[in-house]
């Protein structure tokens, strides 16, 4: 079974934060923490790896019987939209105004377990 967890109007720009989820997206869990916590520099870095840490026991709810440790947990999708624009004026010379985008984005993470969908083929299999 998969879990979701979603971090909404995270206040950076939608690009910064793709150049780490791109670098995540595919992972196993435990590679993904290790990424993330070397990557600390960035700010965005710790969102990612506290938004990690929802998605993971989001999974614990749903699968109560189930360790984390067994279960060979990896990312399936992430995805990340632009959010909210706040937008103002700066002003210029010669009497002229530059618009400042303040960019916010929202991140989507779905975490899956390899273990449980090599279970439901065998049961697919016996079945048919």
């Amino acid at each position: 079974m998969e879990a979701v967890a979603k971090l909404n109007n995270c206040p950076t720009s939608p690009r910064k934060m793709r150049l780490l989820a791109d670098l995540i997206r595919g992972k196993r869990v435990e590679d993904a923490f290790n990424i993330l916590v070397f990557n600390a520099k960035k700010e965005n870095s710790l969102r990612l790896e506290k938004l990690l840490r929802s998605a993971i026991a989001n999974w614990e709810q749903k699968n109560e019987g189930s360790r984390v440790e067994d279960s060979e947990l990896f990312i399936k999708t992430i995805f990340v939209d632009g959010g909210a624009m706040v937008k103002r004026i700066r002003p210029a010379p010669q009497g002229r105004a530059h618009r400042i985008r303040k960019r916010s984005n929202h991140v989507t993470l779905i975490v899956d377990s390899k273990v449980a969908t090599k279970e439901v083929s065998k049961e697919s299999i016996e079945n048919a």
